[in-house]
């Protein structure tokens, strides 16, 4: 059977580019949505080309159905070997550290941190199975700390800490054969990035699928746009 990859928030945009070029390499792929009507929709139109593609419905903010996800992932498969934490939400441009809704700032915080937290929590015991596997933390340079700006408070400070939770994950799963890393896309054309962003949505798979194939002598624990390394 060819590897299994799990990508979250994946009906549309990023997230489904990353599915697409995953199918495209011939990997076993699991679609997971929020929206079950909308992630069926798109599982259903990849059918048309690919026939190892599947969905199932995944709400990274909800432990119950992120345990659903793993418990059938099991039953079906018995393994994972790549989870790629692609949902987020929430670029909040129109706010500032000052004036910020907190309680939309904690929601952020929920989705874009803590929930690739319960999903990697939740697969673990069937990532390390093989002694084998890659997990991918979808981040954004926003999150670098070297980055001087006062936009995206919420956002920002949820792919920082999603940046730091990335090496506390590395060092966790030292001898293991599991390799975590962030990625940053880029700008990309998305409804999230904008009509006017840099690059298409295959441009910023491409970074992605990078640290997914990450060999057995490649990095972990880092921070990566392009497979090149940028600052924390």
């Amino acid at each position: 059977m060819s590897q299994i990859a799990l990508v979250t928030g994946a009906n549309r945009g990023l997230g489904l580019g990353v599915v697409r070029q995953l199918l495209e390499d011939g990997y076993e792929v699991i679609l997971t949505s929020r929206n079950k009507t909308k992630g069926e929709q798109a599982t259903e139109e990849l059918k048309d080309q690919f026939d190892h593609v599947h969905f199932h419905q995944l709400d990274v903010s909800k432990s119950e159905s992120i345990k659903d996800c793993a418990e059938w992932v099991d039953q079906k498969f018995g393994n994972l070997d790549i989870l790629i934490n692609n949902a987020g939400i929430n670029y909040d441009t129109w706010q500032n550290a000052m004036n910020a809704d907190l309680e939309e700032s904690q929601k952020t915080m929920d989705v874009n941190f803590f929930g690739p937290w319960r999903v990697t929590q939740a697969f673990w015991p069937l990532l390390k199975k093989n002694n084998w596997g890659r997990v991918v933390n979808v981040s954004s340079g926003s999150g670098s700390l070297t980055r001087e700006e006062s936009g995206t408070p919420a956002y920002s400070t949820s792919k920082a800490a999603l940046n730091m939770l990335t090496i506390k994950q590395s060092h966790s799963a030292t001898g293991t054969g599991v390799k975590i890393n962030s990625v940053c896309p880029g700008w990309v054309r998305t409804d999230m990035g904008g009509s006017d962003a840099t690059r298409s949505i295959p441009e910023g798979a491409k970074s992605i699928i990078w640290a997914a194939k990450i060999p057995d002598d490649g990095p972990t624990g880092g921070f990566f746009r392009d497979g090149e390394r940028i600052d924390w």
